[in-house]
Formats: structure tokens, C-alpha cells, sequence
């Protein structure tokens, strides 16, 4: 290996011990409730992006429970969450040899001193290692550019015509710094002004510092490409009502490869389905959430 690559390599954050472990880490209080600072590195707009909560409430569930993996996990958005403190409550619903089920809610302070719930999640875990191989599919993994001849998410925003495409988004948008996103150029025409219509997003992911995919980092991948609305002819950011994610395996080291596509926009709200895929080419994480589209 070359001395820069090995370099390189020495760098990577390793599971456990990265930037993301360490903003989704979760104290326990008593029993069943759990303190965090949610990070503000994981905003986009002013708010805390979903498949980052999703992932904090995750870490969290699996320490109440007695099985580590999330094999399905849905979450009802109430209210936007903001950075700063935040405290979970867990409940266990039924323990079983194989899976054992629990709820958790997120909640805040506003500013009158009041308790809000931010996210409610009922999820099902497992142990991953313990599925068995046999894999029957008609699924097949996205077709992507390589890396290279592929865009990241700062160079869509420098291509967006004067006139084209949505305008900057107001805000933060500090998650972007955080994660290694590589765009298919063929779902980019919203960035040049000129939206395809077929409601599709597809990306080479990964996180910034290198850190390799662990299921909890699978809640976040799922939520974390830019919005199929831009390339309906959308503009503005799309908030999350609900996020079902269904954890299929542990994935292998190296990039993931997402893909997103919206068939439906009807009185408001439109669908999202996600497939991420491992460098082995196993479909390691779907999901499905329901999302408003700002439609003005």
C-alpha cells in the first residue's frame, strides 16, 4: 500500500469511536430514560435532520433491550427537534428469544419551560448475525457513475442556475460537512433548473470521517439524500411525518449505495422509498416515509 494511502486509511474513524458515535451517544439517567445534547452538526435548515434522531432514539432502544440490532423501526415527527438537551423515555413492550419490541419518545423544552415530544418511535430488535443466508430476490442494486463522475452536494448547490432550479435553502445545512455524498448525476436536472419529473435521487454514501456502516448508521442513511421533490419541480425542504426502516443485514465495509424514488404527490404529501445497498451488493436497508411536499 502506498505510504499516503496507508496514511489515509490510519485516519478513518472506526465504529464506536467517530463523530457520529459520539454525537448519537446516550446517558442513562434511571431506568429506561436517557439524556443527550443533540448536536447542532446535524441540521439542516434549523432543524435536527430525522434519520439523525432516528438514530439517537435507536441507540437508545438498544440499550433498554435485550437483542442490540434494529431490524424494524417506524417514527411519528410531532414536532421539529432543535439542538441542545434532550431526554428519552423507553418502554419495553414484549421480550422474546429472537426479537424483543420497545417505544421510545424524544422530548424538549420550549421556551416557556414546558415539555414537548418531538419523536415517537415503536421499533422491533434482533441479532443480525443470527439471520440465515438464504437470499431470494428480484431486487437489484442501483445502477450509480462511479465516485468520480459523480457530485457532492456543494457542487450541486455552485451549478444551480440564477433562475433554475430551488433556491438555497435558508439555514444550516452543517449536515452536509458531516457525511461523504456523492450524487448521480442523472438526478441532478434540479440543480441546473431542469427537474426531470421522475421524482428519483441516487448517491454513493458514507460519513465523512470514514466510518463504515453499522445498523444504527443505516437509520441515517435513509434520510439523509437531498428530497425526490426537487426533481418533481419542488422547492423548499420537505419535512417527514412518519419513517419506517427495515434493517435487512450488517453491512460490509466501504460506501454504501442509496436510492430514492417518489411514485405518488397527492393532496400535500408524497411517499419516499428507500433501498441502501453495501459494497457487496446485499440490500441492507429499506424504508418508506410519508412526507409534506411545501407545494408553494
Amino acid at each position: 500500500m502506498p505510504e499516503a494511502a496507508s496514511a489515509s486509511a490510519a485516519s478513518r474513524a472506526v465504529i464506536g469511536d467517530s463523530e457520529f458515535d459520539r454525537d448519537t451517544a446516550v446517558v442513562r439517567r434511571a431506568p429506561g430514560v436517557y439524556d443527550i445534547d443533540l448536536s447542532a452538526g446535524w441540521t439542516i435548515i434549523s432543524a435536527v435532520n430525522g434519520g439523525y434522531l432516528l438514530a439517537v432514539l435507536g441507540r437508545a432502544l438498544a440499550d433498554a433491550l435485550p437483542h442490540g440490532d434494529p431490524f424494524t423501526i417506524s417514527a411519528h415527527y410531532l414536532t421539529a427537534s432543535q439542538p441542545g438537551p434532550a431526554v428519552i423515555r423507553t418502554d419495553t413492550v414484549r421480550t422474546g428469544r429472537t426479537l424483543s419490541t420497545g417505544q421510545a419518545s424524544l422530548f424538549q423544552y420550549d421556551d416557556e419551560g414546558h415539555e414537548v415530544e418531538r419523536i415517537r418511535v415503536l421499533a422491533s430488535y434482533g441479532d443480525l448475525d443470527t439471520l440465515p443466508d438464504d437470499v431470494r430476490t428480484t431486487a437489484r442494486p442501483p445502477v450509480i457513475p462511479p465516485m468520480d463522475q459523480c457530485f457532492g452536494p456543494e457542487t450541486a448547490s455552485d451549478i444551480r442556475l440564477p433562475s433554475g432550479g430551488p433556491a438555497p435553502v435558508p439555514g444550516s445545512s452543517a449536515i452536509t460537512d458531516r457525511l461523504m455524498l456523492k450524487l448521480d448525476p442523472s438526478t441532478l436536472g434540479w440543480a441546473l433548473g431542469a427537474p426531470s419529473g421522475k421524482g428519483e435521487m441516487r448517491a454513493w454514501f458514507g460519513l465523512a470521517d470514514g466510518r463504515d456502516a453499522d445498523p444504527l448508521s443505516l437509520l441515517l442513511a435513509v434520510d439523509a439524500l437531498p428530497p425526490t421533490a426537487f426533481e418533481i419541480g419542488l422547492k423548499g425542504w420537505v419535512p417527514t411525518v412518519e419513517l419506517t426502516v427495515h434493517v435487512r443485514a450488517r453491512p460490509a465495509p466501504g460506501p454504501l449505495r442509496v436510492s430514492i424514488t417518489t411514485r405518488n404527490l397527492a393532496g400535500g404529501f408524497l411517499e419516499e422509498d428507500a433501498e441502501v445497498w453495501d459494497s457487496a451488493d446485499r440490500l441492507v436497508a429499506q424504508s418508506r416515509q410519508l412526507a409534506r411536499a411545501r407545494l408553494s
